[in-house]
């Protein structure tokens, strides 16, 4: 009954804990292709299709993103793990094989490679389990840091744009 109780308290004491939501099951490059789809001129649908992924997928993708792209459509530096390499450290490391051992297979520092696995170890489980999707579901949300508009930053665009706007729209 104590060990409830206390947890109980550490619950109304913490409030309630933000949460990210649920992993995408759209990799990168399928969202760079769709955005890419979507400037050739296709529908959302069609470019959705195009991709792999599901017409409700790309309503929904069009929609969130307000009609442009919220990524960018350059290919991503070197100097960030891929995909391919967080699978690569997934299986590794599920084989047992030591941190410099994957380091040395994938030819990435050892440092990048503790690094990975302590920051994307999964924390729910009595084990620390690496998974390369939520790692990089992870990567990706930390690399889109929320961003002032232009308007809210600059003084000179906010007090110029309101009186335009509102000579069109009485």
């Amino acid at each position: 009954m104590y060990k409830y109780e206390r947890q109980q308290a550490v619950r109304e004491m913490r409030g309630k804990i933000w949460s990210p939501g649920r992993p995408s099951t759209a990799r990168r490059e399928h969202r760079v292709g769709f955005w890419e789809a979507i400037a050739r001129g296709l529908t959302s649908e069609e470019a959705a299709a195009a991709v792999g992924m599901s017409s409700a997928f790309g309503a929904r993708s069009f929609r969130e993103a307000g009609g442009m792209p919220p990524l960018k459509l350059v290919p991503v530096s070197d100097r960030y793990l891929s995909f391919e390499e967080r699978e690569e450290i997934a299986i590794l490391h599920a084989q047992k094989h030591g941190v410099r051992e994957i380091a040395r297979r994938i030819g990435r520092s050892p440092s990048t490679i503790s690094r990975e696995l302590r920051r994307n170890a999964s924390t729910r489980t009595a084990g620390l389990e690496y998974r390369a999707t939520t790692a990089q579901w992870h990567a990706d949300r930390r690399a889109s840091r929320p961003k002032v508009s232009k308007l809210a930053a600059n003084d000179q665009l906010s007090d110029y744009w309101p009186d335009p706007l509102r000579s069109v729209h009485p």
